[in-house]
């Protein structure tokens, strides 16, 4: 007799490096936008950033004396580096791409065990470990240009840590924050620095990731209609954070922002489809995507209105990943040929049938 092959005998087409691929590919026309707007300086940090995890992770895969070619190949290393180029500033100095890079893929992914074993989404963990540890730089943020400057002066901003022919400011949500500090009310602290149509598109101080939001709704889409990921996540996220902006803003308008502000600052957009989704750090159930997207919406907002930093989209992220382990242990999928009380379909048709 021919043996069979144990169970499952069906191969679906689906790869990690050709799901990693897609996700990228997602992720290409806001990066475009976001590098015309930026300059060459953010083309020049992105990709510091994706050569120092690949050089990063072969590192440490020789090191321990694992297969470095099919870990490399996968594309978790690049996509990891590309979501933290998108989460910096993009006039950052090339050293805190770097060590955002190799943190994330050494400390936050391989020390784990490398794809599939990290508890905590890695680029999110960089950035809030560059953001706690090198403040000024994480916090330096350079106007929108809207064109691509001249070469050599951008080199000389990302290599030599110089700012040509602009001027620093900061974030609308610093900003913002600064202000309300000051006792200046939301209207007054708005005034001249937030019109919604601009911050749709992004036009205004911030990482390279808050550009464009119509661009990462468009890629998130494309992800969902090609089930990479699922809505349940980003939808509940997004509501997360609208839900009680609306509520605070109708309470107290000169105070707390709408849910259009809140949605269209920061990286809400970012995080909700393409840091929210991660399937590893996320809940297996639809439920418990949706009970995890909210807890990272509900923070997000709660850490930026009360918390002492503007935005809270990356500590939301890691303390909801810290959740996912109870979040998977409460809310369990119906095992097949079973009621969720743990009976088989056919002890509770007999109980219907009994007298």
């Amino acid at each position: 007799m021919t043996p069979i092959a144990h169970s499952p005998h069906a191969h679906a087409v689906t790869s990690v490096s050709r799901i990693m691929a897609t996700v990228m590919a997602a992720l290409v026309p806001a990066t475009l936008f976001g590098f015309w707007l930026y300059g060459w300086s953010a083309v020049y940090l992105w990709a510091v950033c994706l050569l120092a995890a690949v050089a990063g992770e072969a590192a440490v895969l020789a090191f321990q004396q694992r297969a470095v070619k099919p870990a490399l190949l996968d594309g978790s290393g690049l996509l990891t580096a590309w979501l933290l180029a998108l989460s910096l500033p993009p006039w950052a100095p090339w050293w805190i791409a770097v060590v955002g890079s190799l943190f994330a893929v050494v400390i936050g992914k391989q020390v784990f065990g490398g794809l599939g074993q990290n508890v905590f989404n890695p680029a999110m963990a960089a950035r809030v470990m560059l953001l706690i540890s090198f403040p000024l730089e994480m916090t330096t943020w350079m106007p929108p240009m809207g064109h691509l400057p001249g070469v050599l002066d951008s080199l000389a901003v990302t290599f030599g840590g110089q700012h040509l022919d602009a001027v620093s400011s900061a974030s609308l949500l610093g900003y913002v924050k600064t202000e309300f500090s000051r006792g200046l009310d939301l209207q007054q602290a708005l005034a001249g620095h937030y019109a919604p149509l601009s911050a749709l598109w992004g036009w205004r101080s911030g990482s390279l990731g808050e550009s464009a939001a119509p661009l990462i709704l468009a890629g998130g889409v494309f992800l969902i209609a090609r089930r990479i990921i699922t809505w349940h996540a980003p939808v509940a996220m997004l509501a997360g954070v609208a839900l009680p902006a609306l509520l605070m803003s109708l309470i107290a308008p000169g105070h707390y922002a709408g849910p259009v502000y809140h949605l269209l600052s920061g990286g809400v957009m970012l995080g909700a489809f393409f840091i929210a989704t991660d399937p590893v750090t996320s809940p297996n159930t639809p439920a418990g995507q949706l009970v995890f997207g909210l807890g990272c919406g509900i923070l997000t907002y709660v850490i930026r209105t009360w918390g002492a930093y503007p935005e809270g989209v990356a500590f939301a992220v890691m303390l909801m990943n810290a959740a996912t382990p109870i979040i998977d242990r409460t809310i369990k999928p119906r095992i097949y040929g079973r009621t969720r009380k743990g009976e088989t379909l056919v002890v509770e048709a007999a109980k219907k049938d009994a007298p």
